[in-house]
């Protein structure tokens, strides 16, 4: 009987572990956990009754009001870790601790998903062995914790033969991209491809971009070094459409035309094409590219003065280029004046062959304009262009730094507005007031960005440091699609050491030989001294 009596708390508390097992086996039998923890229960009360004076005997020793303490600790810190624990996984947040940030989106495609209204689909069709699958599921699983609206699913095409036919799939590693009744796909697993593909889905309409030509200009069709085809592909794939336009031989302007181009013409645009482009500018809210580079096209110096924009006929040379592989006529970017253009870009560009930009002191009315990019101090602007031999002539020619690309705003006059809320009034019919709501969709601010060089973002130097990425950023600027990006590919920097040979060895002895030893040393001095004691 006393055994009994003296063993009935393990009994309980194996019943009532007994009940905690039986419920996560068989979770649907609620009746015998109930009945096994009421049996564990019980005997725990009878015991703590029959054994109530050792108890209070018990509670008043030393040693169990220690270990009382112990145990108390012992529960709030698991209930701490608990509470932790609980928080944790329903505020799920994620932290990239690499130093480039391998394992987490540009903010640029943050900033996509933050704005998407629909929801995208994205059907990955890879092989269960396929080598770029965890990638790819890596890369969606952060694209979902951004956006809930991304949602995916991967698809073993030898699994499902019926969606490989119903999608056309002809490679592995294929992906589909689907929002409304819009589709993109692409075949490979970087950022840059993902977000753009969802940029195509998502977008309303296409804004179109036209490349002037027939003075010259560097062609969008050419695919050697001195063509624009790299900078068209590139365009492409942020869902503009890309085309060319022959201004002087056209009557009447695009009326599709978000951005027009003009790089590097060698030539005068005629007097009728500068009227269409400033009445475009003007008038409509255009938006204007030119990349003029030095000793071309003379006459569009007095046409870019009535936007604030001075071209001077000058060569900018830059020591700092001669540092880095180049010649000195090829100024390096490092930094970037304040703008929506140039914020947080944070890579090197290089300029080959290119003239100065300057504001004017006094702009126009209604023109705001600003420097973009500016030369290293020392660079200087070269003025004297028929001398054989480039040196720094005090005296002709300006110290740096020397801007070389610049950017304008053009504002509605006021008269244009009054005369626009006159003919508003007269106008009485349906119709007129549909047309007069098309057109204030148009009537917006026009864009000037005004680059010393084309040659930047030709296909020879498109894919140099970030010039195509500034090239781009410029193009969405003017077309206000800030969202739409060239995401730089990002790199693990090498975590390597490299030593000499007698560091190597000193390395050796004292991690391998002069540590362990004087550990060893040492805990044998402690055990002899503990014995002698």
């Amino acid at each position: 009987m006393d055994k009994i009596r003296d063993n009935l708390n393990y009994l309980g508390l194996a019943l009532i572990g007994l009940a905690f097992i039986s419920i996560i086996i068989w979770p649907y039998k609620k009746t015998t956990p109930l009945i096994l923890a009421i049996l564990g229960m019980a005997s725990l009360a009878v015991y703590i009754f029959l054994n109530r004076s050792i108890l209070k005997q018990t509670l008043k020793r030393k040693s169990f009001i220690y270990s009382g303490n112990l145990i108390v600790v012992i529960v709030l810190v698991l209930g701490i870790l608990v509470l932790i624990n609980y928080f944790l996984a329903r505020h799920h947040h994620r932290f990239d601790f690499t130093e480039a940030k391998l394992h987490s989106l540009s903010d640029q495609s943050v900033k996509l998903l933050n704005n998407l209204t629909d929801e995208v689909h994205i059907k990955c069709f890879f092989l269960e062995g396929n080598f770029s699958r965890n990638s790819m599921e890596n890369l969606m699983n952060i694209y979902n914790y951004h956006s809930k609206k991304i949602k995916y699913e991967f698809i073993d095409p030898d699994k499902n033969p019926g969606l490989v036919k119903r999608y056309e799939i002809s490679e592995d590693g294929t992906t589909i991209i689907e929002s409304r009744d819009k589709e993109s796909r692409i075949t490979s697993t970087t950022e840059e491809d993902i977000t753009n593909a969802i940029i195509k889905v998502s977008r309303e309409k296409k804004k179109v971009i036209y490349f002037l030509e027939g003075h010259g200009e560097l062609s969008i069709e050419v695919t050697d070094e001195r063509g624009y085809s790299f900078a068209k592909e590139e365009l492409e794939k942020l869902g503009y459409e890309v085309k060319k336009l022959a201004l002087a031989l056209s009557e009447t302007f695009p009326q599709d035309c978000a951005l027009l181009v003009i790089p590097g013409a060698e030539k005068d645009l005629l007097p009728n094409e500068l009227e269409t482009i400033r009445n475009f500018l003007n008038n409509k809210g255009g938006r204007i590219f030119f990349m003029v580079d030095p000793q071309t096209a003379p006459g569009l110096t007095p046409f870019l003065s009535e936007f604030g924009i001075q071209l001077e006929e000058d060569l900018i040379v830059d020591t700092v280029s001669r540092l880095l592989g180049g010649d000195y006529f090829m100024p390096v970017i490092n930094e970037y004046e304040s703008h929506e253009i140039t914020e947080k870009f944070r890579y090197a560009t290089f300029f080959p062959f290119t003239r100065s930009i300057n504001v004017a002191e006094e702009t126009p009315e209604g023109i705001t304009a600003s420097i973009l990019a500016k030369t290293s101090p020392n660079s200087w602007s070269e003025r004297q262009l028929t001398v054989q031999e480039v040196a720094f002539d005090k005296d002709k020619d300006v110290a740096g730094p020397i801007s070389l690309a610049a950017v304008v705003t053009v504002e509605q006059k006021e008269e244009e507005k009054e005369e626009k809320a006159a003919e508003e009034k007269e106008k009485t019919t349906e119709a007129e007031e549909e047309e007069e709501k098309e057109e204030d969709k148009v009537k917006q601010p026009g864009r000037l960005a005004v680059f010393g060089d084309s040659d930047f973002a030709s296909n020879r130097y498109y894919h140099f440091s970030g010039n195509g990425n500034f090239f781009l950023n410029t193009v969405n600027w003017l077309t206000e699609e800030a969202d739409l990006i060239s995401i730089q590919p990002k790199t693990s920097s090498p975590r390597t050491i490299n030593l000499t040979p007698s560091q190597g060895r000193m390395i050796f002895f004292v991690s391998i030989i002069i540590l362990p030893l004087a550990v060893l040393i040492i805990g044998i001095s402690v055990w002899v001294r503990r014995r002698s004691l």
